[in-house]
Formats: structure tokens, sequence, C-alpha cells
């Protein structure tokens, strides 16, 4: 009797429904579907290089461009110059008959003439202290042309604006009053900076002085070199200078 109690009290017992889950939304959804689990591990990102299976022994990318670098890297490790490196400057002339300057008239006149010679380049002007000069240089010139020499003049403004004339004054006065027959070049500038002529660029540099009034003497050898610089007081007949000067013809 007991048990059959008991068995219909069990089934006189309402079911009880199953408990019903809410729907989850679309955006709880998407972040469990993406969303690492705690325990799983992380992949590492995936790196935007050539994999390893893909590269060369020297670790360049393989294919046209990894055997183009290699290439470039080995001529690099050889001492080879690439291709894309840019042409280096020519290396600043020593010699003053390297360069070109131009007459008194403006005419060019390559420096390589006197090319075996010895010169005497000086800075000249017209109404300057020194300028009596011109007599004793036209003298020297005069005296040693035969032998290979030549006085070359520069007028120059810079010092008392003692040259303000123009190229057919500056003819004139040198023909007229001295009788000059030694080339004359057009008037430059002999200090420093971004008008300086080239042939006072370069005489500075080799002797370390640059003019510091007119009538400044630089003596070049037969090879172009600067061999010494004479200041202003320095005459064209002094003993020193024309010692230097015999020495230079001298020279082989």
């Amino acid at each position: 009797m007991t048990t059959t109690r008991t068995t219909l009290a069990l089934e006189a017992r309402p079911e009880t429904p199953p408990r019903l889950r809410s729907p989850a939304s679309p955006l709880a959804s998407l972040v469990a579907t993406h969303s690492p689990s705690r325990n799983a591990r992380v992949a590492p990102a995936s790196r935007a290089t050539t994999p390893a299976s893909r590269r060369t022994s020297a670790g360049f990318p393989a294919g046209p461009l990894g055997i183009a670098a290699l290439a470039a890297a080995s001529a690099l490790s050889a001492g080879a110059p690439p291709a894309a490196r840019a042409e280096e400057a020519p290396a600043a002339p020593t010699s003053l008959y390297d360069l070109e300057a131009r007459t008194l008239e403006g005419e060019a006149a390559p420096l390589a003439a006197y090319r075996g010679k010895v010169t005497l380049v000086v800075n000249v002007a017209s109404e300057c202290g020194f300028t009596r000069q011109y007599a004793g240089l036209q003298a020297l010139h005069a005296r040693l042309a035969a032998r290979g020499f030549a006085v070359l003049g520069f007028p120059s403004n810079e010092f008392g604006g003692q040259e303000p004339g123009d190229a057919a004054t500056i003819r004139g006065f040198c023909t007229d009053r001295y009788q000059v027959t030694f080339p004359l070049f057009a008037k430059c500038a002999t200090k420093a900076g971004a008008s300086q002529s080239p042939v006072f660029s370069l005489l500075g540099k080799a002797t370390g002085q640059l003019p510091n009034w007119n009538f400044c003497k630089y003596l070049v050898g037969k090879d172009g070199k600067p061999l010494g610089f004479y200041p202003s007081r320095v005459a064209p007949d002094d003993a020193k200078l024309l010692e230097a000067i015999e020495a230079a013809l001298a020279a082989k």
C-alpha cells in the first residue's frame, strides 16, 4: 500500500516547465564570438614581412627585388660605389693657369696661355699713391719678357675707390701715362666673398694672403703655382723680388 501511494503522489505532481533563457542580443553574440576565452592563448599578430620560407639566406625577400637588394649590398661590401651615388664635385684648381679670365675689353682670356712662364699678378689702380709703380712694372715686363716672364695687371676699385673708370678710361690712362704693354684684365674683386675673382681666390688660398691695398703682387711659377706674396710697398725693382723672379725663371 505504501508503495502505491507514493507512486500516485508523484504522478499527481504537475511538471515544472523547463527554464527558458532570454535570447542574447546581436552585440553580445558578436562579442562572445570574437572574444578569446580566458585560458586561450592569443596568437601573435602576423608580421607584414615576407615569410622566412620566402626569404634568401641573407635575409632579403625572394624574387627580383630581393635579388637586386642582395646585389647592391654585395657591391657596397666590395667597395663598389652604388649607381645612385651623386658624382663628386671636381677638385678646386691649384694652378693659376687652369683658370680663365677676361681682358680689359671683356674678351675671354684663358690663363693657360702663360703655362711655362713666370708671371707677376698685380692688382692695379689709376688714382693710388702707388700708381707710379706702373713704370717699374712695365720696365720689368719689357726686360724679362724674352725669357718667359710677364706682368699681369688686374684693375680693382676696392681700396679707396681709386679705380673708378671704365675699361676705355683705364686703357687710355695706362697707355698715355706709362706706355703699358703688359696684359691688363677686366676690373675685378680681390676681397673674399661671393663676387671674388677666381684668380684672387686661388692666390689667396695658396699664399694665405689677400690684397689689403692696391699694387699687391703675387709671383707665380711656370706650373701656375703661386710662389710668394709681396705687399704694395715692395717696388718692382726690389732686390728680394728680383731674386725670387730669377730663381723662378731658372727652375725647370
